[in-house]
């Protein structure tokens, strides 16, 4: 067996104080932020606010190169399994576990893609709603939409690839939404061969088509944090000019009173 990585199941750092606080007080199924959301992020100031999420952007991609990379792992070690199954009956049930494990670990993979697309898009919408100067630079995306927009299209496509793949296989993706539902589904196939196969082929091209879509999604992260620092750079960049207006304006020498006419009181 590859080695495994391991990864997290919570984001790290910076964006998991911003993005999973606002997940906890609003509805599961919000779209973005909502007022609870801003309420929140009165308890920061500018500052903390935007170093919280900028710092975890290398973060974020280090887990999605992680991610990738087992999933890269389990399509290989499936495709191993596939070659095996079709010069036997069945697989062995010790094998069958460890299938079962890394079908399972592959469900975990997906979930963790659609919680980083969920908490991006929220840090993305706690800015704009902070900061007018930030959500100006939507206007530099497609059709002037915002990184929320976007990682919600990402999150329905991904989805919807693999509901896909399931119902091709007359599989459903509630059979592999949760961790019960997919080792009941599992060792249900497990009792055939042609079970253990659809199994197999299912898993591999949904590997496959994560390690694609993780691409994508790490694609978003960096586009979405180099606009982050192009637009705090610019905010710097404006602090600094009206910083130096002032000091010139309150640093100047007065002008000289001397040299004129003394007044005189004419009666």
């Amino acid at each position: 067996m590859p080695h495994r990585c391991s990864t997290s199941n919570e984001l790290l750092a910076g964006l998991a104080a911003v993005a999973l606080t606002i997940v906890a007080v609003t509805p599961a199924n919000a779209g973005t932020a909502t007022g609870a959301a801003t309420e929140w992020t009165q308890v920061l100031n500018n500052g903390e606010l935007v170093a919280l999420v900028g710092k975890s952007g290398e973060q974020i991609q280090n887990q999605l190169t992680q991610i990738s990379q087992l999933a890269q792992q389990i399509e290989t070690q499936l495709n191993i399994y596939q070659n095996l199954l079709q010069n036997t009956a069945t697989l062995p049930s010790h094998m069958w576990g460890q299938v079962e494990s890394d079908l399972n670990q592959l469900r975990s993979i997906v979930d963790q893609g659609q919680s980083i697309a969920f908490s991006m898009g929220n840090a993305d919408d706690v800015l704009q709603q902070r900061f007018q100067s930030y959500a100006t630079f939507k206007a530099n995306l497609p059709s002037n939409g915002t990184f929320s927009s976007i990682y919600q299209t990402w999150s329905d496509t991904n989805r919807d690839t693999i509901a896909s793949t399931l119902n091709a296989a007359s599989l459903t993706a509630d059979q592999f939404d949760n961790e019960e539902t997919t080792m009941s589904s599992l060792r249900s196939m497990s009792e055939t061969a042609d079970g253990q196969m659809k199994a197999l082929q299912v898993g591999h091209q949904i590997a496959a088509q994560q390690v694609a879509q993780m691409q994508k999604l790490r694609g978003l992260v960096s586009q979405q944090m180099t606009m982050m620092g192009t637009w705090l750079q610019t905010e710097q960049t404006d602090k600094d000019l009206a910083q130096a207006r002032r000091e010139k304006f309150f640093g100047a020498t007065a002008p000289s009173t001397s040299g004129g006419e003394k007044m005189k009181v004419q009666w």
